[in-house]
Parts: C-alpha cells; sequence; structure tokens
C-alpha cells in the first residue's frame, strides 16, 4: 500500500479494494493546511488515514513547510506525535 501525491487535487491517497482513503490540503509557499482527512467506513480502523497524514507532513517537513492541521484527525495526529511539533503552525 503506496502513498500517492495527488499534486493536481493537492491530496495524498492511498487506494485499497478500488477505494480511496486520503487527506487534502491547500498549499502557499510557507504553509500546508490539512483540512480534510477520508477513510471509506469499510476500510476503517486499519491505519490508512494514519499513513496518509503521515506521509503529507513527512512531505511538509521535507519541503520546510509549517502545518496547518485544521482537520481535527490531523490535530489528535499531531497532539499524538510530538516529534512533528516545530511544524505546528
Amino acid at each position: 500500500m503506496e502513498v500517492f501525491h495527488d499534486k493536481e487535487n493537492n491530496r495524498f491517497v492511498i487506494t485499497v479494494e478500488k477505494q480511496e482513503a486520503f487527506v487534502e490540503y491547500s498549499l502557499n509557499e510557507k504553509e500546508m493546511n490539512l483540512y480534510h482527512t477520508y477513510t471509506p467506513p469499510q476500510l476503517r480502523g486499519k491505519g490508512l488515514a494514519e499513513k496518509v497524514v503521515r506521509t503529507a507532513i513527512e512531505y511538509a517537513k521535507e519541503n520546510s513547510l509549517k502545518v496547518i492541521p485544521s482537520c481535527s484527525y490531523v490535530a489528535v495526529f499531531m497532539q499524538r506525535h510530538p516529534e512533528y511539533s516545530e511544524l505546528l503552525k
């Protein structure tokens, strides 16, 4: 299960069983706003949301971007992973 960065649609996506789990973002030169995470109900509980969110945050880190956790899932993820605290806007 590999996460795909769909730059055209501003999201990080993982496809499982022909369904998509994803996190959507908006971007400017200094910040990445992670504003919506979705996992289909039948795929929940498998760590897919965590995987796409972690990939998005790693992308922000690699590109020296601050993260705005507008999505509640992303906000909780950031609280649980203090190793990313320096990226918080």
